[in-house]
C-alpha cells in the first residue's frame, strides 16, 4: 500500500495516530490539571515502566493537554549531558516569552526577572530578552549557585505568574532515573512545598522500573506520589491500535492478520508500530490480511535486530556482553545475580562492576535485591539470535 499513507510511526516518543488503553492516566492528569486551578495541587505523576512500553508518548501527551489549557509548560529528557539547571532554564524559555506582553502584571514581570538571573547562573554570557522593560521590577536571586534555592524560586515565581492567567506550571521530566541524586533530592523538595502550600504546579516524571526506588530514597515522601506502571496495552487496546490507525486510511485488518501481529509484539506498543508499518508495507491493500502480517513481522523483527535492539547490544563491551548472554538464558523474567555467576564460572563479587556498569548504561535494572532484568522487552529473544563468538 501507500508508503506515504502508511498510518504507523515506530520511533522513541512518537504519538501513534491511534493512542490506547492510556485512559485513566489522562483522565487523572486532566483533573490534576483542573484541580491546579482551582487551587488544589495534587502530588507528581510518576509513569514507570520498560522502554517500548510508551512512557514518553504519555508524558508528552501530558504536555500537549497542558499547553492546551494555556500553561507554562517544560519538558526534558534527563542522561542528555546536561545539567537540570540548564535543561530546565532553556526548556522554560520559550513559554516565558508567551507571557511577556506591554500589559503583563507585576508578577510575570517578577518571573521574568527571575528566569534571567537564573539563565545568569550557568550561562553568564546568555542574551535572553524578553522585549519588556523589567528595570522596575522585583524578582532576581535565582543565581547563588545552589540548586534547591534557585530552582525553587524560579518556579515558585513562576507558579505566580501562571496564576494571574489563571492557569499553572508543569515540568515534565523523561528518564528521570538519570538524574543525579542532587537533582532529584531537590525535584522532590519542591514538589513537596508546592503541594503544601498550593502552588499551580505539577511535576511528571517518566522512566525505568527502577524509577520508584531511586525518588523513595532521595526523599521518603516520595512514596506518597502518584506512581502508574506503565505495561503492555491489554489484547483489545493492541488490537484497536492497529485497526483504529489502518481506518484512518480506509483500510481494514483480518481477524486472523491482527492476532499475529498483536502475539509478535507482546503488546508493547513500540513493536506493533514497527509491525504495523511493515505490514502496511507488504500488503497491497485495503484488506490486510494473514499473509502480509506475517510478512511484516520477518521484516519488522529484521529492522528491530538491526536498529532497536543492536543500538543498545553495541553499547555493551566484550565482557558485558557474557554477562547479558548469561542473562538471557532466563528469558524477559529476570536473572539471579549468582546464577548468572555460576553460569559464567565466576564469583558473584567479581562480577559487581559489570552488573554496575550495565545498569548505568540503561540496559539492565533490578527489580529487587539480588535479581537483574533488562529494560528491554524481547531483549533475550534478540541475544539468543545472535552467533555465540
Amino acid at each position: 500500500m501507500d508508503a506515504v499513507r502508511n498510518p504507523y510511526s515506530p520511533g522513541a516518543g512518537r504519538k501513534p495516530a491511534a493512542l490506547v488503553g492510556r485512559d485513566d492516566a489522562l483522565k487523572g492528569w486532566g483533573t490534576s490539571l483542573r484541580r491546579a486551578e482551582a487551587g488544589r495541587t495534587d502530588q507528581p505523576f510518576v509513569l514507570y515502566g520498560l522502554r517500548g512500553v510508551g512512557k514518553t508518548v504519555l508524558l508528552s501527551e501530558f504536555r500537549r493537554n497542558a499547553a492546551k489549557r494555556g500553561w507554562v509548560v517544560a519538558q526534558i529528557e534527563g542522561g542528555s549531558g546536561k545539567n537540570l539547571r540548564q535543561l530546565l532554564g532553556e526548556a522554560l524559555y520559550e513559554p516565558l516569552t508567551d507571557l511577556a506582553r506591554p500589559s503583563a502584571g507585576t508578577r510575570i514581570l517578577k518571573a521574568l526577572k527571575t528566569a534571567l538571573s537564573f539563565k545568569a547562573s550557568y550561562d553568564t554570557a546568555g542574551t535572553w530578552t524578553f522585549g519588556v522593560d523589567l528595570s522596575g521590577a522585583s524578582g532576581g536571586g535565582a543565581d547563588t549557585g545552589i540548586l534547591d534555592t534557585d530552582l525553587r524560586k524560579l518556579i515558585h515565581d513562576l507558579a505566580d505568574a501562571a496564576e494571574d492567567d489563571g492557569v499553572g506550571v508543569a515540568i515534565l521530566i523523561d528518564e528521570a532515573q538519570d538524574l543525579s541524586a542532587e537533582e532529584l533530592t531537590t525535584l522532590c523538595m519542591i514538589a513537596h512545598a508546592a503541594a503544601q502550600d498550593s502552588w499551580p504546579v505539577l511535576f511528571g516524571f517518566a522512566g525505568l522500573p527502577s524509577l520508584p526506588r531511586i525518588l523513595a530514597e532521595a526523599k521518603s515522601y516520595a512514596e506518597r506520589f502518584q506512581y502508574a506502571k506503565v505495561e503492555q496495552l491489554t489484547l483489545d487496546a493492541a488490537g484497536a491500535a492497529l485497526t483504529i490507525a489502518a481506518a484512518t486510511e480506509d483500510a481494514t485488518w483480518d481477524e486472523d492478520a491482527v492476532d499475529v501481529v498483536v502475539a509478535a509484539s507482546g503488546r508493547y506498543p513500540y513493536f506493533l508500530q514497527q509491525f504495523g508499518q511493515d505490514t502496511w508495507a507488504a500488503a497491497t491493500g485495503p484488506q490486510i490480511t494473514e499473509a502480509d502480517a506475517q510478512l511484516g513481522v520477518a521484516r519488522g523483527t529484521a529492522q528491530l535486530d538491526n536498529g532497536f535492539f543492536r543500538a543498545r547490544w553495541d553499547r555493551a563491551t566484550p565482557g558485558e556482553q557474557q554477562y547479558l548472554r548469561a542473562m538471557a538464558a532466563d528469558g524477559d523474567d529476570g536473572s539471579g545475580s549468582g546464577q548468572v555467576a555460576a553460569r559464567l564460572g565466576k564469583n558473584i563479587t567479581t562480577l559487581g562492576p559489570t552488573r554496575a556498569n550495565l545498569i548505568a548504561k540503561g540496559l539492565i535494572y533490578a527489580p529487587e535485591y539480588g535479581v537483574v532484568a533488562f529494560t528491554v522487552p524481547g531483549m533475550a529473544s534478540f541475544i539468543d539470535r545472535q552467533i555465540t563468538p
